[in-house]
């Protein structure tokens, strides 16, 4: 008797008129990219060029006095939570088969995702130094 394998390696394709999966696809490598400079660029600034030991309130503050470093921040922010969202919907898309749960884990990603993306900007924007 010969039983049926099922690849699930494989993701079938999307059927219909929408791009949606292309668009993702790409933002997932350019935001990728964007991301490894950025997190790069972090991380050189924060623990290379300055000392650990530094990085406290008034480092923060002073950094962010300039609109460039909270950009910068906001950046970094909106792109990993961007990316890591949309990885994580794929993740969920390919290995829930049931489309309720399906439908609720991505509804809680969804909205995990914007309440942590609201709070962070609200953080990077609404941030008064006290120094």
């Amino acid at each position: 008797m010969k039983t049926q394998r099922t690849d699930w390696g494989r993701r079938q394709p999307p059927l219909g008129g929408s791009s949606f999966e292309l668009y993702a696809w790409f933002f997932m490598r350019v935001s990728g990219l964007l991301l490894v400079l950025l997190a790069v660029g972090h991380m050189f600034i924060m623990h290379v060029f300055n000392d650990t030991l530094n990085l406290d309130y008034e480092f923060v503050a002073a950094r962010w006095d300039t609109p460039y470093w909270r950009a910068f921040d906001w950046l970094l922010l909106a792109l990993s939570l961007l990316h890591g969202t949309n990885g994580l919907r794929v993740v969920l898309h390919d290995n829930i088969s049931d489309t309720t749960v399906r439908k609720l884990s991505l509804t809680g990603l969804y909205v995990t995702s914007l309440a942590f993306f609201i709070l962070g900007t609200y953080v990077i924007v609404a941030f008064v130094s006290k120094v």
